[in-house]
């Protein structure tokens, strides 16, 4: 959604709602007292409302709190629509601050670029997170450990050479450009698909004076070359099944249906089997059908493990005198006779 600085909205976008006239008034106040900010990230996570609602405000005990530079603190009521509180924020920001703390509220960052607005937002939520752990463990703000700004100013922005090459061109990057591009390829490389346009490649395509058309190529590979690792066993089982199902598809057996006699004398019936190609006298017809399955003659719709257990009871061949009763189990009989 797109809206102006009196907060009316210019383009409603993909959504049907409206946005907090309330809530926007701070953010269209910063705007009009900031013309160089062009993105505003807010926060009111527990951290930074509980940094918020102390007098010490952030202590920079961090390096993440160091990064932040100058912060400067607002008493925020919930909306600005006074000319009195414009110009408050106004005296607050100045010219050059870029964190804004509301107290008993949350924080806010300033950015030339939504990636800036990130770096910020991103260590002052760090910043907030030591400053909390950090009171909570040492009992007070009298027991830490507290870093003079202007020596311990870490460098928060610098030259970046392409692709992290030792030897290369110099490239100025601007604040929050390679941690922003970093998170989105993560997001990319998820299938979220953001549509975000990267400035730094993640890899340098080098310059070709041809195309690879334009040469033919001089060796052509037709196979994949052997994997030098060991094969795992289930890999080698899965390698086995599968040339012994070719060999199977590939062998030159093929069977015939054709109607024989049976052996039965003065029988004129006849019954239906299958038998090889060869096997078969030139007299018989029939077609000849390979075999290309184990369970070709199994009833459709049966299932292969039932039919399985089948087989193999056929081809143990148990035979026995059927069920015995047990009622009589325990009676013993008499087998001797006694004298006439």
């Amino acid at each position: 959604i797109k809206v102006n600085v009196l907060g009316a909205v210019v383009e409603q976008g993909s959504t049907s709602f409206a946005p907090d006239a309330r809530s926007f008034s701070l953010h269209a106040a910063i705007y009009a007292a900031r013309p160089d900010a062009r993105c505003i990230v807010r926060l009111h996570t527990p951290a930074t409302a509980a940094v918020s609602a102390m007098r010490c405000g952030v202590l920079p005990i961090s390096r993440a709190a160091l990064l932040l530079g100058d912060v400067a603190y607002f008493d925020f009521h919930g909306e600005v629509e006074d000319e009195a509180d414009r110009v408050e924020l106004q005296k607050c920001l100045g010219p050059t601050c870029k964190i804004l703390v509301l107290r008993n509220h949350g924080v806010l960052a300033l950015g030339d670029t939504a990636e800036e607005a990130f770096y910020s937002i991103f260590h002052l939520q760090a910043a907030c997170e030591i400053q909390v752990s950090a009171l909570a463990s040492a009992g007070g703000a009298e027991n830490l450990i507290v870093l003079e700004r202007a020596k311990h100013r870490p460098h928060e922005m610098g030259s970046v050479r392409w692709a992290g090459s030792t030897f290369g061109p110099m490239q100025k990057s601007r604040l929050g450009e390679h941690e922003f591009e970093a998170l989105m390829r993560m997001l990319d490389n998820l299938g979220y698909r953001t549509g975000y346009t990267y400035r730094y490649p993640f890899v340098q395509e080098k310059s070709k004076p041809k195309s690879d058309v334009l040469i033919p190529a001089t060796v052509t590979a037709f196979v994949f070359e052997e994997e030098a690792a060991p094969v795992p066993a289930l890999r080698q089982h899965a390698q086995k099944q599968q040339k012994e199902k070719t060999r199977w598809l590939n062998t030159p057996n093929t069977y015939m249906k054709v109607n024989v006699a049976e052996e039965q004398q003065g029988s004129q019936k006849t019954k239906t089997t299958w038998l090889k190609a060869d096997e078969v006298e030139k007299g018989s017809s029939g077609t000849p059908i390979r075999i290309e399955n184990p369970n070709q003659f199994v009833p459709l719709y049966t299932d292969p493990q039932e039919v399985l257990e089948m087989r193999n009871k056929n081809r143990q061949d148990v035979k026995s005198a059927g069920p015995q009763s047990q009622l009589l189990a325990s009676v013993i009989a008499d087998t001797s006779r006694s004298p006439v």
